[in-house]
């Protein structure tokens, strides 16, 4: 908590009194303290209360901030003998001296020459090296002047610029977190360089003025065309600014940043392009953590600003026709190559918006790869092909992460050609190969509320389409009753996934689920009915370490005494953990046949049931 004296041109002065450690100052409605001029951007500047006192951080507006004359990026902690002006306003921290007169003239102190003395010459005006403006010989103050939008009122940068490269999401203008989305993306060169963001800020806002000057309707433009015109813009302007950039400053790093920043997801560019990461994870614009090789590691680079991240989640939804507002904060989508999306916007997301990106393997996985890793054995291998040829019904039960989907696309490469597949998701993401395929996509509903087509509805519509099989992403909900039907009508060997830990918590996890579809069933009768739909259960498990494997393969065997009946075929049993922290274990029969073995003897089909000895590990 502090305070602080501010006062602008023709008022007195006032105290503003922050109850938490930042303040934001800026033209929009949304900033804590709002001050309307023509040389004050949309969210100019901020003030943090940190440990060692009162730090000013410029946001990338075009005006700036100055400290005893000089413009700076980030300066503190203030003094009590320090000078500060933000655009239009002049402050001192309670208790300081306060700064009286107008803001200083844009000008900037020449090296001492040998007398040493120093002079005040008038800095390279950013609009002037954009050949926006009067001469750069003027004073900075008058330079916003050009810019008089019609009703003559001189904008500031941030003005200009706010048609953006984004759709418009029903916000209002001013309050529109995508259309004010002005920030640099932290590429990899980037790491945590506040020079590279905050020239990167500028940059954009430029590319943003520069594109509405031209009246270029990027609604219409494809991704191909985007690119290439922001890129030969971009070029451009940093080009205009090379006198005013840092000598050190890798160039080749702002242009890239603001490049990504504009027409692709920023900082997010270099973790969808890195094999070796399954998840990326953003919980704020200032926490990025990803999943490298099963670990979870927080990574060095940032979003410069929340309004980026609302940039980045349009980006990615409104191809595929989702929306995200404040009446519907959260969306399901997926990016062209079919990673899995899911972001969370305020009110609901208390720290700022929050996006969940996970990424599938580039190519098709087969049951060697999953082998290689120790994730199953040759012999739970074998097992599992002749189930899925065998059309036995397969449920993958597992937690968050344990790459259910994962082993579900694995199980189909062992459905034959010839049969009819119909697969249902919330968000598409199984990649089958086989030619008879009819994918099929739930809906939400639309801005009046209409129009959403629930998994349900589709698992209903998909038992008129002649299936073979059925495979349904994920249950969680009424369908897992319709799934059941199926199963139990005709539809054999269809699969599908469930959150649970273990097989017995899947099936009781089925029947809470069937009792959500609003079906006034008595339990033994739900349990009749899974014991019937229902063949196996595979159960998947990602351990501490990172690893996922399968732990369990059970079979369901009936009902007796009004409980389902399961017996293992195969676990992993851990044994403990190596010098790396990894675990160790092995995989082993339990001894039990399964009992659908003896049907395939009978019909004369050869197995080899010495995969079942409970003697050896397998």
């Amino acid at each position: 908590m502090f305070s602080f004296f501010y006062e602008t041109s023709g008022t007195r002065r006032r105290t503003f009194k922050v109850s938490g450690t930042v303040c934001t100052i800026g033209s929009a409605r949304s900033n804590d303290l709002v001050i309307e001029g023509r040389r004050m951007g949309k969210r100019h500047a901020e003030l943090r209360l940190e440990a060692d006192g009162v730090h000013l951080v410029d946001l990338g507006s075009g005006a700036g901030c100055w400290v005893n004359r000089d413009r700076v990026q980030r300066y503190g902690p203030l003094n009590d003998l320090d000078e500060v002006a933000i655009g239009d306003l002049t402050l001192a921290i309670e208790g300081t001296p306060f700064a009286r007169g107008g803001p200083p003239e844009v000008s900037a102190r020449e090296p001492a020459s040998e007398g040493g003395e120093h002079r005040d010459v008038p800095r390279r005006s950013l609009f002037g090296a954009l050949g926006i403006g009067r001469s750069t010989g003027e004073p900075r103050r008058s330079e916003p002047e050009a810019l008089s939008d019609k009703a003559g009122e001189p904008p500031t940068v941030a003005d200009a610029a706010e048609p953006l490269l984004v759709p418009a999401t029903g916000f209002p203008p001013h309050k529109d977190p995508l259309r004010v989305a002005t920030s640099a993306a932290a590429h990899e060169p980037a790491r945590v360089d506040e020079r590279l963001a905050y020239w990167g800020t500028i940059v954009h806002e430029q590319l943003l003025y520069q594109m509405d000057l031209r009246r270029k309707d990027v609604n219409r433009m494809s991704d191909e065309q985007l690119r290439s015109e922001s890129q030969e813009l971009i070029v451009a302007i940093v080009g205009s600014l090379e006198a005013e950039l840092p000598s050190d400053l890798d160039l080749d790093a702002l242009r890239g940043n603001v490049l990504d920043e504009s027409v692709g997801l920023g900082p997010l560019e270099q973790f969808l392009v890195d094999d070796s990461i399954s998840e990326i994870m953003v919980n704020n614009h200032r926490e990025i953590f990803v999943e490298r090789a099963g670990r979870i590691e927080r990574s060095p680079y940032r979003f410069s600003s929340d309004r980026t991240v609302y940039s980045v989640i349009e980006r990615i939804i409104t191809p595929l026709g989702r929306r995200i507002d404040e009446s519907s904060p959260i969306v399901d989508a997926r990016l062209k190559d079919g990673s899995r999306v899911n972001a969370v916007i305020p009110p609901l997301a208390l720290k700022g918006p929050s996006l969940t990106i996970r990424k599938f393997p580039k190519h098709r996985l087969a049951f060697a790869d999953l082998v290689r890793a120790g994730s199953v054995s040759e012999a739970m291998v074998d097992f599992l092909r002749v189930c899925v040829e065998m059309r036995k019904n397969i449920i993958v039960s597992g937690g968050t992460g344990s790459g259910k989907t994962t082993l579900l696309n694995v199980l189909s490469n062992f459905i034959p050609d010839t049969d009819r597949i119909v697969t249902i998701e919330d968000a598409a993401e199984l990649k089958l190969v086989q030619p008879n395929l009819v994918a099929m996509e739930s809906r939400p509903p639309n801005l009046e509320g209409k129009g959403a087509v629930p998994i349900r509805d589709l698992v209903r519509n998909a038992l008129r389409m002649r299936p073979d099989r059925i495979v349904v992403g994920e249950c969680r909900g009424g369908e897992a009753i319709d799934m059941l039907q199926a199963m139990n009508t005709g539809h054999d060997g269809s699969l599908t996934t469930i959150h649970a830990n273990n097989p017995r918590d899947s099936l009781s996890r089925l029947e809470v689920l069937v009792l959500m579809a609003g079906m006034d069933l008595p339990v033994v009768a739900i349990r009749e009915q899974v014991a019937s739909a229902v063949n196996l259960i595979i159960q998947q498990t990602r351990f501490p370490c990172g690893s996922r494997k399968i732990t369990r393969i059970t079979e369901v065997v009936g009902v007796e005494s009004g409980t389902v009946q399961l017996q293992d075929i195969f676990v992993y049993r851990q044994d403990g953990i190596d010098e790396h922290k990894r675990v160790r274990g092995r995989f082993m029969a339990t001894g039990a046949i399964p009992t659908f073995y003896e049907t395939l003897r009978n019909i004369g089909m050869e197995v080899d049931l010495g995969a079942f000895d409970n003697a050896v590990s397998v």
